[in-house]
């Protein structure tokens, strides 16, 4: 009976322990993550890795005074925080490096990930994280998270680039770096040995490196009509009439550039697919690499695509503040008083009426797919939609929107194409030039779509090869 009971009564006592919280006591302690600097960029990286669950310890030349940190973490001197970590972020300038010579010692066997930048390029005979290396030679540097900016860490990978770009002379060093990062919601592109470091430092200070070519285009562009229309329209009147209409230059002559700019970098953007349609007819393979230039033009057509929405922009809102202008207002004025002293009445013409508004209905539609296009062009929205959706707004409606554009300047234009006014010195105005280029644009699409030629595209896209074009394809770049 004693057995039994003592049995009874062990058996919950085992039971109860068993159920304690012994976990916690028994999972080994997490070992922090040490940051040197407490700047932006140090203080908005300590809070993203504290949202990722790591512990973190700032080293400060001024521990007692290094200004706010994230709330759960600790500030103390150099020397004791490298101690405390195995990883160490390096968020200080490459000038403030010289201290790192008596952390020796301490920041060897570490694994130093250098997010340094510089404010130029070639500043210095080597890059940051190879310096670094050479001060530290018993460390391992990594040179990564340079590419972001405290602002991306603060708002988090889905308001900011998601790639990480990292190098280093280790692989047992970068991986725990890809961990952290991989943790943090990025992306991780692994460029190889420290060599590709300045390559990586290089990367924040290109402006705008993919926009050069459309934004050169687009200069030319805007100051080549600009020019053409100051000359046709503002000294013309001025050599033939004797009239000063100069302050037409900043709203009347800007409003007639800003379309003209705006249809021909929409047409630009689909001439590149057309010309490589044909390419690939003519060469009867799809296995053969573009020509250079061609490939450039087309990976920029995003780029003027969105210049051209924003000419488009800027011409509807000019168009909105006509009636407001004090010249419109002096004309009205002037005719209305005119007609009333004269006793005269304007007879309403229904054909002029149905020009103005399918002009305007016209030019409103292509407009509207002209935001959709933008829209769908944007990385948030892009990344929502299937392949066929998006090759569906991109191409279908891409060309419905050309079509309606140019329509709209057709309908703009109107009979004035027949009136020996309109060509003042001989010369054409210039939505008249601004057609030429989206009018071949449509007039070989229309060729492409014909059912004998659109029949050989597919096959051809489909990896079909016409006769002869397999041996030069061995040679060819595979897309």
């Amino acid at each position: 009976m004693s057995d039994g009971l003592s049995d009874v009564s062990t058996g919950p006592k085992q039971e109860s322990v068993a159920l304690c919280p012994l976990e916690a006591a028994a999972a080994p302690q997490q070992e922090p993550l040490c940051i040197f600097g407490t700047g932006d960029f140090g203080r908005s990286l300590g809070q993203r890795l504290l949202q990722a669950g790591y512990k973190v310890v700032y080293g400060s030349r001024r521990p007692q005074s290094c200004g706010p940190v994230p709330p759960g973490t600790q500030v103390m001197s150099h020397m004791a925080a490298a101690q405390s970590a195995s990883l160490v972020f390096l968020c200080i300038h490459r000038e403030n490096y010289d201290f790192l010579e008596t952390l020796v010692h301490q920041l060897s066997g570490k694994v130093l990930v250098d997010v340094s930048n510089n404010l130029k390029k070639n500043i210095y005979p080597e890059a940051n994280a190879e310096y670094l290396q050479k001060l530290i030679p018993g460390g391992h540097v990594v040179k990564a998270f340079n590419t972001l900016s405290a602002w991306a860490l603060q708002n988090g990978p889905a308001d900011a680039s998601r790639q990480v770009y990292l190098c280093g002379n280790s692989t047992e060093a970068k991986q725990p770096v890809s961990e952290v990062a991989t943790k943090l919601g990025l992306s991780v592109l692994d460029r190889g040995s420290l060599n590709a470091a300045r390559e990586l430092e290089d990367f924040p200070l290109e402006l705008f490196p993919v926009w050069r070519l459309p934004l050169r285009l687009t200069l030319g562009l805007t100051v080549s009509f600009y020019t053409y229309l100051f000359l046709r329209d503002v000294i013309y009147t001025y050599v033939t009439e004797g009239k000063d209409i100069s302050f037409r230059i900043m709203v009347s002559l800007a409003n007639k550039v800003f379309p003209i700019v705006s249809l021909i970098l929409l047409s630009l953007c689909y001439l590149p697919g057309v010309i490589a349609a044909f390419l690939q007819l003519y060469k009867g393979t799809k296995y053969k690499r573009f020509p250079d230039w061609l490939d450039r033009w087309m990976l920029c057509r995003k780029q003027l695509g969105l210049i051209a929405l924003g000419f488009a922009c800027l011409h509807v809102l000019y168009t909105l503040i006509i009636p407001i202008r004090y010249y419109v207002r002096f004309k009205i004025a002037e005719s209305t008083i005119s007609k009333v002293k004269m006793n005269q009445t304007s007879t309403f013409d229904t054909s002029v009426a149905w020009h103005s508004d399918s002009y305007l209905a016209v030019g409103i539609l292509g407009f509207g797919f002209y935001i959709l296009l933008g829209i769908t062009s944007l990385p948030s929205v892009s990344n929502a939609l299937s392949w066929r959706e998006f090759s569906f707004v991109q191409s279908k409606l891409g060309y419905l929107t050309l079509f309606l554009c140019t329509l709209h300047t057709y309908l703009y234009g109107g009979t004035r194409f027949l009136r020996p006014s309109t060509y003042k010195w001989c010369t054409p105005p210039g939505y008249m030039l601004c057609l030429l280029l989206p009018s071949v644009v449509l007039a070989l699409k229309l060729l492409i779509l014909l059912p004998c030629v659109d029949r050989s595209l597919t096959r051809i896209r489909r990896g079909w090869e016409r006769n002869g074009a397999g041996d030069d394809s061995r040679k060819a770049l595979l897309t």
